[in-house]
């Protein structure tokens, strides 16, 4: 898929941005949500230290196509999986998750595993990210 067309098909999508847990850096969290933005997407960011409750009532509220958490703490399995739970919980279960940020490539088939439709890490490609999650939100 072209930049152009992933720009095209992101346009109007509201993507929220999330940091959950105790992890205090979101400047990549920030770099996403600008690149989101650029690409033709509504972005709704949460900010620093959310809970995962938290994160499913502004997905909910705001009506969003699809949510990005931001983990460098170590914990992206646990608050993935209380953010896909509360979700599904909430009857927003097509609401496709997306994880970002220190993620070691072992890990990464565990968080497929609970739902998870992407997996990225600092190295990345932004273009590829956005490409991506064009085609997933298609």
């Amino acid at each position: 898929m072209s930049a152009l067309a992933a720009a095209r098909s992101l346009a109007g999508k509201r993507i929220l941005v999330a940091k959950p847990g105790l992890d205090g850096h979101d400047a990549g969290a920030k770099v996403i949500a600008l690149a989101l933005r650029d690409a033709g997407a509504e972005v709704i960011y949460t900010g620093l230290r959310k809970s995962p409750e938290f994160i499913v009532r502004v997905a909910l509220d705001e009506d969003v196509a699809a949510v990005g958490l931001s983990i460098l703490s170590g914990s992206h399995q646990e608050l993935s999986r209380e953010v896909i739970g509360g979700l599904r919980a909430a009857g927003a279960g097509e609401v496709p998750v997306f994880v970002g940020g220190t993620i070691p490539p072992q890990d990464r088939d565990a968080l497929f595993a609970l739902g998870v439709k992407g997996v990225y890490t600092n190295d990345t490609p932004l273009e590829r990210m956005i490409e991506e999650l064009a085609r997933a939100l298609a």
